[in-house]
C-alpha cells in the first residue's frame, strides 16, 4: 500500500544493473534476491492487503532468509502488536508501536508538537551498520507517522530520533533494516540509504 511507484523509482536510480520489481505474487516474492516493503496509511489497513494479496507468507520468508528493508508501515507491521487499530503485527520482532503520547508532544518551550509528525528529523546511529555507510551521524530523513516502533530487546534498535520524546526510528537484526523515515523521499541521504541495502551482504 502506499508508496510503491516512488520507492521503486529510488531503487532503479541507485542500481540501473538491478530489475525492480512492484508486486504481491508470492512467486515473484519468493523469486526475488532482495525484498522491499513499503508502506503508507493505517497499520490494519497494510495488514488486511498483505493476507489478502496472499503474500503474508511470502513477505515472512523473505525477512527469514534474504536482504529485506521495512519503510514507514512496512517496518511497524514486523512488531508484535500496534496500537492502531488494535492490530497483530507480524510477530517477527518482540515489540509494540504505540502512538505517539500527548503528554509528551511539546517543545521545550511548551508548545504544542503535531502528530503526525510530519517533515525532516534528524536521525542519530546507534551502533554502526552497513546501510549507514556514507551517511553522517545526524543527517535528516523525511517522516510521516503517527506511530513509532518501541522494541523490547535494546538491540533492535539501529537508530533514533525526537520528537516530544527520543524514539526508535530505524531497527536491525540479521538480514532484517527497517526504517519510520521515507528513504526514497529524503534526498541524498535517502538515496545513499538504498545504495547500501542494494549491495548489502548480510
Amino acid at each position: 500500500m502506499g508508496n510503491l511507484r516512488s520507492v521503486a523509482k529510488a531503487l532503479e536510480a541507485v542500481a540501473p544493473e538491478a530489475q525492480v520489481v512492484i508486486t504481491s505474487d508470492p512467486q515473484v516474492i519468493d523469486q526475488a534476491a532482495r525484498v522491499v516493503v513499503p508502506g503508507q496509511g493505517a497499520l490494519p489497513d497494510c495488514m488486511r492487503q498483505l493476507a489478502a494479496s496472499g503474500a503474508r507468507e511470502a513477505v515472512l520468508q523473505a525477512a527469514r532468509d534474504r536482504p529485506f528493508l521495512g519503510i514507514c508501515v512496512g517496518m511497524q507491521m514486523l512488531f508484535e502488536h500496534g496500537e492502531e487499530g488494535d492490530t497483530p503485527g507480524l510477530g517477527l520482532l518482540a515489540g509494540d508501536v504505540p502512538r505517539f503520547p500527548a503528554a509528551s508532544m511539546r517543545r521545550a518551550d511548551g508548545s504544542v508538537l503535531k502528530v503526525p509528525h510530519m517533515g525532516w528529523n534528524e536521525v542519530l546511529p546507534s551502533r554502526p551498520h552497513a546501510l549507514w555507510r556514507g551517511i553522517e551521524d545526524g543527517s535528516r530523513f523525511y517522516f510521516v507517522h503517527s506511530y513509532f516502533p518501541q522494541p523490547r530487546e535494546e538491540a533492535l534498535t539501529a537508530a533514533r530520533s525526537t520528537y516530544g520524546l527520543l524514539f526508535t526510528c530505524a531497527v536491525a537484526r540479521d538480514n532484517i533494516f527497517a526504517v519510520q523515515f521515507h528513504p526514497e523521499k529524503s534526498q541524498s541521504a535517502g538515496l545513499q540509504l538504498l545504495r547500501n541495502f542494494v549491495h548489502w551482504q548480510p
